[in-house]
């Protein structure tokens, strides 16, 4: 099942998951950016500089829909990788005050943007070529999923319905295209929502809450994420 979302829901998600993202990071002392996150081999300092590099990333597909520019994300592939490596490195003031910044000047410069400018077409990390219109869902996945992965107490049931069904329908077509996982059939509890996945063999049924299916698809924990016979569910190739 696709989930339907617009530009709007896009900015209206980015905001909410700034407002979420930005609040649990303050009531996070610094001491605790340099311990390990819900991501393995990331500490808060490496998560944090990877949203503050992803928001000037975005800026960079804003000028190109802005000016017909062409400005990739990153200047050669390893370019994010070095930024997250380097920007772990920085103080935890000048961390935050990197995320903030960048935050704010990539929802300045998305607010400039006239209709034709969101139908430009920009390239994205993966290579894919998208309108400009989906730079705001490309926001608002990393700043509501990184809110859980600061593991301080917010989890994917914190995040609007919404949100969840249309990252599941993403991501369900993202492994359906590359193939290199199991084929399953999922089945959301207390929604109406039924996505499958094209894969290795017979399809495999996995049923779980809309937020536990979000967090299995996207390689977090996922309690209560269940196959047939309550067998764990299959484990899955890396999301991104």
């Amino acid at each position: 099942m696709a989930a339907s979302r617009s530009r709007a829901d896009g900015l209206r998600w980015t905001a909410q998951g700034s407002e979420l993202f930005f609040g649990v990071l303050r009531a996070l002392p610094d001491e605790r950016l340099a311990g390990p996150t819900a991501l393995d081999g990331w500490t808060g300092r490496h998560l944090l500089a990877h949203v503050a590099a992803n928001a000037d990333a975005l800026v960079n597909l804003a000028h190109w829909a802005r000016t017909g520019e062409e400005t990739p994300m990153y200047s050669s592939p390893g370019r994010r990788d070095a930024d997250i490596e380097a920007g772990a490195t920085r103080p935890a003031a000048e961390l935050r005050a990197w995320a903030t910044r960048s935050a704010d000047v990539l929802d300045a410069r998305l607010a400039e943007l006239d209709e034709s400018q969101w139908a430009r077409r920009v390239r994205t990390a993966q290579g894919r070529t998208v309108p400009a219109g989906e730079i705001p869902w490309m926001r608002a996945r990393e700043v509501m999923v990184h809110a859980v992965d600061l593991d301080a107490g917010v989890g994917f049931d914190a995040l609007p319905a919404g949100f969840l069904a249309a990252l599941i329908d993403d991501i369900t077509a993202k492994r359906s295209g590359a193939g290199d996982g199991p084929a399953l059939t999922l089945t959301a509890t207390g929604h109406d929502g039924a996505w499958a996945v094209s894969g290795a063999g017979d399809p495999t049924p996995v049923t779980g809450s809309l937020a536990g299916l979000a967090a299995y698809l996207s390689g977090r924990r996922s309690d209560g994420v269940t196959a047939a016979g309550d067998r764990p569910a299959p484990e899955l190739p890396r999301w991104l």
